[in-house]
């Protein structure tokens, strides 16, 4: 297919039509009234679904305007991705599920929000899950549909009791019988998985940690156990695993797969009655949340995180994870005294954590360098640029490069834009040069952003012939075309 006939698909994609559509259309009232109910114009419409659109890794409907929406109104059927999208996008100014259906659309073969309701059977959740994303059509399907916000209201105190409940009783269940080494084999494949993912990124094996989840882990869940301290040690680290596959698909960009196994994480968490392991996803859905630009609810994720139990009971490690995300939730919402208090307590915290067998595995990776890293993108994001520029030159400098590789370039990223946008550009660019040089033989979406921003920044300045501006930028394309 020519440039000009890939172009002219997609345009009818996004009419919904092609030279075979009848000329003559019956107009859409569902989707019209739905449209009425939000109080949105056709343009407004466009463009938010174009920003779901980009969230979704969507470019292709990176055109749709108020004239698209007019067309669907009068009837064509936008094809692809676009319903789903156009879903999210009226689910998102309604505050509700908007359906297919209820817009006068067929149905998905897969529906995906089925999977994210928090009543759904947590091990039928994960069942599907894994067939979804082991089978290359349908995992295409999961991984073009929206990240919901509605999925992110969080369940009723009640729910969590009933979780619990439910989770004691399936330890008494039929099934082969699991004992406390198939506990520590699931951890020590979570520890290996968790350190391929630091330092490699979540472009990397994630497929072998979806799998190992839902064979091995999911047949173990189902087992019989001789106490209920076994049983949630196995649903801890099932929930571990589905956390660290989420944080894979989030690092490699892929937001609404993420979303489904955070769902899942949170659920096994709420069954295994470990209510330090819930706030860890949560904490994880909040940073997804604040990088995906919906501040407000990152905001209410990032405070259940650190609500009653979940809080209390964990570790201080796992406590200055859960405060410094805590406050970069304040500081991207305007609430800078807030922020401020959370990360002095987040680095309390940390300073009385000890490494030892009373503190989780999974927050092996937080340290200093973590703390800095993170304290820099709430200062970043309340203006304090100079701060901003202290703590990630701290973190540069504490972390363990040849371990952490991922975050490393990432840190390095952030600070040449700061440095940038202080207006040191040949400083940014040897910072830059660093950063590219740390993401040799990573794969991570989150990399890839760094280098997709470092030349965006550059632009206005690659017609002045500063050198280090040329080698950045051609070594950044280089970086990207690497994932095209």
């Amino acid at each position: 297919m020519t440039h000009v006939e890939a172009v002219n698909a997609v345009k009818d994609q996004l009419r919904g039509g092609g030279a075979t559509m009848p000329q003559a259309r019956a107009g859409n009232a569902k989707l019209a009234a739905v449209i009425t109910e939000a109080g949105m114009s056709h343009g407004e419409v466009a463009r938010a679904f174009v920003r779901v659109a980009q969230e979704s890794n969507a470019p292709e409907f990176a055109g749709v305007g108020r004239s698209h929406v007019s067309h669907w109104v009068a009837g064509s059927k936008p094809s692809g991705r676009a319903p789903m999208l156009l879903c999210e996008a009226l689910s998102r100014r309604l505050g509700r599920v908007v359906t297919l259906d209820e817009i006068g659309l067929p149905a998905s073969p897969l529906s995906s929000r089925d999977m994210l309701g928090w009543r759904v059977d947590t091990l039928a959740a994960l069942t599907e899950l894994g067939r979804v994303d082991v089978d290359a059509e349908r995992r295409r399907v999961l991984s073009t549909a929206a990240y919901s916000l509605a999925a992110l209201t969080l369940p009723s105190d009640r729910w969590w009791t009933q979780m619990a409940e439910h989770g004691q009783m399936r330890g008494a269940a039929g099934g082969r019988t699991v004992g406390q080494g198939d506990l520590d084999a699931v951890r020590d494949m979570v520890s290996l998985f968790s350190r391929v993912d630091q330092r490699r990124g979540g472009g990397h094996a994630r497929s072998a940690v979806v799998q190992y989840l839902s064979s091995d882990v999911s047949n173990f869940l189902r087992g019989r156990y001789a106490d209920d301290v076994l049983r949630s040690g196995m649903f801890t680290a099932a929930s571990e695993l589905s956390y660290l596959a989420g944080w894979m698909a989030f690092d490699n960009g892929e937001h609404n797969v993420a979303q489904h196994y955070f769902t899942v994480a949170v659920k096994l968490a709420a069954e295994a009655d470990n209510p330090a392991m819930a706030g860890h996803v949560l904490r994880a859905m909040a940073h997804q949340a604040i990088d995906l630009g919906h501040h407000k609810y990152a905001l209410k994720l990032a405070s259940a995180s650190v609500d009653g139990a979940r809080y209390e009971t964990a570790a201080p490690r796992e406590r200055a994870l859960l405060g410094v995300v805590h406050a970069r939730s304040l500081a991207v919402n305007g609430e800078t005294q807030g922020a401020a208090r959370a990360l002095l307590r987040a680095e309390d915290d940390l300073a009385a954590a000890s490494s030892g067998d009373d503190e989780p595995g999974r927050v092996f990776f937080f340290g200093e360098a973590s703390l800095a890293h993170e304290t820099a993108c709430a200062l970043r994001d309340t203006g304090d640029l100079a701060g901003a520029t202290t703590q990630f030159r701290r973190s540069v400098r504490t972390r363990q490069a040849s371990a952490f590789t991922r975050t490393h370039a990432v840190t390095l990223g952030y600070l040449g834009a700061v440095q940038a946008r202080q207006g040191a550009i040949e400083e940014a660019c040897a910072t830059w040069s660093r950063s590219l040089d740390a993401m040799d033989g990573v794969r991570s979406g989150r990399t890839r952003q760094v280098a997709s921003e470092m030349r965006a920044i550059l632009s206005p300045y690659k017609r002045r012939s500063i050198r280090a501006v040329q080698d950045v930028d051609a070594r950044a394309k280089t970086y990207l075309s690497t994932f095209a």
